[in-house]
């Protein structure tokens, strides 16, 4: 409701002062040309991600300096902590990071926004950069139109720079037309009214354009025109720090508890430093006059000392915060509660983490393990087998031939409620990843681990059509048909069992050779049950119709077993290349068929490779 109110609000005044003054239009042109130039920049760094970025990202937070001093180098690289927020909310949500980490991300991007109001008060508003920013465009056109991404990111870049130069060469022009027709200044406020209507502006006018760093070049070229007062310029920069969280809580409101944390991190830490500064707003002033006398800054340079300012205070910020991290992470945990577990729906699937490559695969294969968890679980209890039971077992045949009663269970429900319902989730962000200009390797991995889901519910589905057959012969002795059902349990079993280990083990202990070996076991293991089967009829201790029902089941057990194998491979290992499934099948060419088996065209192309969405 408030949003479409402000709207029509705000495009009414912007035309009314269009009538009145020309000189106004070339200043919101140069405002609207900066923020332009930022969305510029931003896409451009996001067309690096999917290497640098997240790298740096997941090594350089080990400890709190560590996440101070990355979210400073990164900030005053890319000039946006709005950005930085926004990928420090997608990285967090995905696990990849520490809380701790995030709020050290944000306490640094704090400090690293301050290199801009240096840079423009330094450099911007001394020097004619509308002369950089033509050959910039000019450059940056040529590379935006390449196919490499890197090269696109490039010119995306350039730019973003090249517009950034020329709104501040606009707002400036802009300014300094103006105060010729209006001075500004009759409109100052001094005392404590002063500071508070101007800490309300400046954290408006942010919230506005979703930018700080645009709000800083608006009152740095602003007083630089001495349309402000120096007084006045101070409230407003207090004002942009309390705005710009508006940025990440938009962020949030996609991510899950931990991004929601994150945001309200980032709002506590501005509130606090714009109320420390506000009530130490004279103190702050002879600290900047101490700084500016020794930096050797001019006295009647009021641009500079402000980015003096801008840096004293958010420098104390920091120094305020950083001893109660430890209060503020408890206090977050508390404020906004881990929701209670609910296994039906998806953990780390959303809109927050499908803006980076790394985030994507990340939280895409958390989602799958999440499935795998719950598939197996379903696929223990339709066998009316508890996994807490298995997994203790030293001896998992006596284990399950023990596991006689039938567990209350609503397979068909608990199937649409903990395996559809995640499978739907992981087909729909899949989907939804297809649609990005992503790299190729991370769009194969993501199509893989999609691949893994559907070998999982595969399996699932294959549980559900044998357990009422598996129920009735094992519920208590019936001869041959119950060591056979047993026997086909306690396959299941050891291979749930394995993969539990699997799961369990350190990344670099894991030893995929298994997987193989095992595929080839189960084939082994069902052409010996035929065999068993035929044994028994002839025999005559197994009816025909008990057979045929095994021999049903023991299909839905094995391609059970075999999907849950291929879905562990897709999860663990890297998808083949052409090279290495030309050599498979040479290799194979070479030993020639088992006996008694031919390689089928599958087979031939690779039981587990992508297929297209």
């Amino acid at each position: 409701m408030l949003k479409k109110i402000l709207l029509p609000l705000i495009l009414a005044l912007l035309l009314i002062a269009f009538w009145f003054s020309s000189d106004f239009q070339e200043i919101a042109a140069g405002v609207a040309v900066f923020l332009f130039g930022m969305l510029m920049l931003e896409d451009g760094f996001k067309l690096f991600s999917g290497g640098f970025l997240e790298k740096l990202l997941a090594k350089a937070t080990g400890n709190t300096f560590r996440s101070i001093s990355f979210g400073i180098l990164t900030t005053t690289l890319m000039q946006s902590s709005s950005l930085i927020s926004v990928i420090t909310i997608s990285f967090l949500s995905a696990g990849l990071i520490s809380l701790v980490a995030g709020v050290g991300i944000i306490f640094g991007a704090n400090i690293g926004t301050t290199t801009g109001a240096w840079l423009v008060a330094g450099f911007g508003l001394k020097v004619k950069i509308s002369a950089y920013a033509m050959p910039m465009l000019a450059l940056a056109i040529v590379l935006v139109f390449q196919r490499n991404k890197y090269m696109r990111g490039i010119g995306y870049v350039l730019a973003g720079l090249g517009f950034l130069f020329l709104g501040i060469h606009y707002m400036k022009e802009g300014f300094e037309a103006f105060k010729d027709q209006f001075d500004l200044t009759r409109f100052a406020l001094s005392g404590i009214l002063g500071l508070i209507v101007y800490t309300l502006v400046g954290a408006a006018a942010t919230v506005v354009m979703q930018s700080s760093h645009a709000t800083m070049v608006l009152i740095l070229t602003a007083l630089a025109a001495a349309q402000i007062s120096y007084s006045n310029a101070l409230a407003l920069a207090i004002g942009a720090n309390i705005g710009t969280t508006i940025t990440a809580i938009i962020g949030s409101l996609t991510a899950n508890y931990q991004g929601k944390r994150l945001a309200l991190a980032h709002l506590i830490f501005n509130l606090v430093t714009a109320g420390v500064a506000l009530l130490f707003i004279d103190q702050l002033k002879l600290a900047v006059d101490f700084v500016s006398q020794h930096v050797g800054i001019a006295e009647a340079d009021y641009a500079l000392k402000l980015a003096v300012f801008h840096t004293i205070f958010n420098l104390l910020g920091v120094a305020i915060m950083l001893p109660l991290m430890g209060w503020l992470i408890r206090f977050l945990e508390r404020r906004i509660a881990e929701p209670r577990t609910d296994i039906s729906k998806p953990k780390y699937l959303n809109e927050a983490v499908d803006e980076f490559p790394a985030t994507i695969e990340l939280a895409l294969r958390k989602e799958v393990l999440h499935l795998q968890e719950n598939a197996v679980e379903l696929i223990a209890h339709g066998l009316n087998i508890h996994r807490h039971q298995l997994y203790s077992s030293t001896d998992i045949a006596h284990t399950v031939q023990t596991s006689r009663a039938t567990f209350e269970l609503d397979i068909d429900a608990r199937y649409e409620a903990r395996i559809k319902t995640l499978y739907s989730a992981i087909v729909d962000f899949t989907s939804r990843v297809g649609d990005k200009d992503i790299p190729h390797t991370v769009l194969e991995r993501a199509y893989r681990l999609r691949d893994a889901a559907t070998a999982m519910v595969r399996a699932v589905k294959a549980i559900k059509h044998m357990r009422r057959n598996a129920s009735l012969f094992t519920h208590q002795p019936m001869g041959a048909a119950t060591e056979l059902y047993n026997a086909l349990r306690t396959e299941i079993a050891r291979i749930l069992v394995q993969l539990h280990a699997l799961n369990d083990m350190e990344p670099s202990k894991r030893d995929n050779g298994w997987l193989e070996e095992e595929l080839a076991t189960i084939k082994k293991a069902k052409d010996a049950s035929m065999q068993l089967v035929e044994a028994h009829i002839r025999a005559g201790d197994l009816e025909i119709q008990s057979a045929t029902s095994f021999l049903n089941d023991s299909d839905y057990a094995y391609s059970a077993m075999k999907d849950l194998l291929k879905a562990t491979k897709a999860i663990y290992s890297e998808p083949e290349s052409t090279e290495q499934q030309v050599e498979r099948v040479l290799k194979a060419d070479e030993s020639g068929p088992r006996l008694g088996t031919r390689i089928t065209e599958q087979e031939m192309r690779g039981e587990l490779d992508v297929h297209p969405v």
